[in-house]
């Protein structure tokens, strides 16, 4: 009765943390998105630790709720690469929309460089490592419950 308890309870975590994350990427998106179009007319955006920080802590706890259920159920399966899949398309979208416009999105109005694509692309290999880790630990879990 203990161990459905701690199951029912971690599964709860895993989803808030996962809302969280959900949460996070779209507002870390939606600032990537306006300090791109703008130009440099909004800061750059400072949450990338932050936003990289939950979403590994939502993707480790994942991979211990794996130990604790010892089989994925359907509801886990797959979660974090939605993350990384969308950053891929942002970043991908922002590199072609800047190289058909010439690198007009690479220069700020007053012909400054500016960092939001280098930013983007970081936060993606970023959210990429995340995604790399978690896999796997999922791996090398599968391979331990399975001796």
């Amino acid at each position: 009765m203990a161990k459905k308890s701690v199951r029912y309870v971690e599964k709860k975590i895993n989803n808030v943390l996962y809302s969280f994350s959900i949460i996070l990427t779209v507002i870390a998106m939606a600032m990537n998105l306006a300090e791109f179009f703008s130009r440099g007319k909004f800061p750059p955006i400072r949450m990338n630790f932050f936003y990289i920080g939950i979403l590994t802590i939502y993707a480790l706890h994942k991979e211990a709720l794996r130990w604790l259920i010892e089989k994925e159920e359907e509801w886990a399966q797959k979660r974090g690469e939605y993350f990384f899949y969308a950053w891929i398309a942002m970043t991908t979208l922002f590199f072609v929309i800047n190289f058909l416009a010439k690198d007009y999105f690479y220069f700020s109005s007053l012909g400054e460089p500016l960092g939001t694509l280098r930013s983007t692309a970081f936060t993606t290999l970023e959210v990429g490592a995340v995604f790399i880790l978690a896999r796997f630990l999922k791996i090398t879990t599968a391979r331990i419950l399975s001796k």
